[in-house]
């Protein structure tokens, strides 16, 4: 079957923490590692229950707070030393705007539920997509198949019409269970070349 849509996950792929240093001193400030700090943000309770939209962005970086002891009006200093090393492929972004048109888009990501906001009003990156599939917004996170089948159907397109590029291996495998075309993203380079093969017609 012929390609027909280009996906891409965000986090690690399109917006990578470039910089450590930010979040390492942030870490470093808490009495924590870099991994502790990174793991209560995005793999504990409630960052889980966010990334399925079982509650809210706000709600979830009161429970960070709650857990490190700090006052809600710690709220925007801890989010710019966490964030504050993390950039965004503008490289990739305008590849994917130069596909759009001859091919589906879409951003599949395991994200919370400010990301749209995030893409379109911080970023200004949302033209570059044709649908934005956000498992807060649909209740469902990758490896799930469910949300596989999920953004093949809102392109319009089978999944072996489509073609997923994700940093981790899991989200690949799991893609490539359901039968699309996937790209394990090590670096922008490499994963321009891979996307480019597969589109020309190669495996």
């Amino acid at each position: 079957m012929t390609i027909e849509a280009v996906i891409f996950d965000l986090g690690g792929v399109l917006v990578r923490t470039e910089d450590r240093q930010p979040r390492a001193a942030l870490a470093a400030r808490l009495g924590m590692s870099y991994q502790e700090l990174d793991d209560l943000v995005f793999l504990s309770p409630t960052g889980y229950e966010a990334t399925l939209g079982k509650l809210s962005t706000l709600d979830h970086w009161r429970s960070v707070l709650a857990s490190l002891g700090l006052e809600e009006s710690k709220l925007q200093e801890v989010q710019a030393g966490f964030w504050g090393g993390d950039r965004l492929d503008r490289e990739l972004i305008d590849l994917l705007r130069s596909l759009r048109g001859r091919y589906r888009t879409a951003l599949l990501s395991n994200a919370w539920d400010d990301l749209r906001q995030v893409l379109t009003e911080r970023w200004g990156i949302s033209d570059a997509f044709d649908e934005l599939i956000i498992s807060a917004e649909v209740g469902l996170a990758k490896p799930d198949p469910r949300i596989y089948h999920l953004t093949a159907q809102r392109l319009g397109v089978e999944p072996q019409q489509a073609v997923f590029v994700d940093d981790m291996p899991r989200n690949v495998q799991a893609a490539r269970e359901q039968g699309m075309h996937a790209i394990q993203f090590v670096d922008s380079a490499q994963t321009r070349r891979d996307l480019a093969t597969l589109l020309n017609g190669g495996e």
